[in-house]
């Protein structure tokens, strides 16, 4: 996923429960449903964020090239920039992105 290309509110704001209820008829499976996304998210985010400063690990410490390295510095405060990924999730399921899927439950022998 394109983190940086995610229009959802960095902020918090108040939402409408009902504009959560339109997609699933249900409020509490369209949490369910953003929670799951939202776990997805930060998931893929950790991995992301973890694969870039695996760059800069290095077998030696030093305390010069701790304090000193910059694009360490801007690569954290870029994803600590990012909204929430809660409010991605939320973002992406009032956009009709994300759905919620109910396994059919199999039919009772006659």
């Amino acid at each position: 996923m394109n983190f940086k290309n995610s229009t959802a509110e960095k902020t918090t704001i108040t939402r409408d429960t009902v504009d959560m209820e339109v997609n699933t008829g249900n409020i509490y499976e369209s949490i369910v449903t953003m929670a799951k996304r939202s776990n997805q998210l930060s998931v893929d985010l950790k991995e992301e964020l973890t694969q870039k400063l695996q760059e800069f690990a290095s077998s030696t410490d030093n305390l010069e090239e701790i304090f000193e390295n910059r694009e360490q510095i801007e690569i954290s405060r870029f994803y600590e920039r990012l909204p929430k990924p809660v409010a991605m999730a939320m973002q992406e399921f009032l956009e009709d992105k994300i759905y919620a899927r109910t396994p059919e439950e199999p039919e009772a022998e006659k």
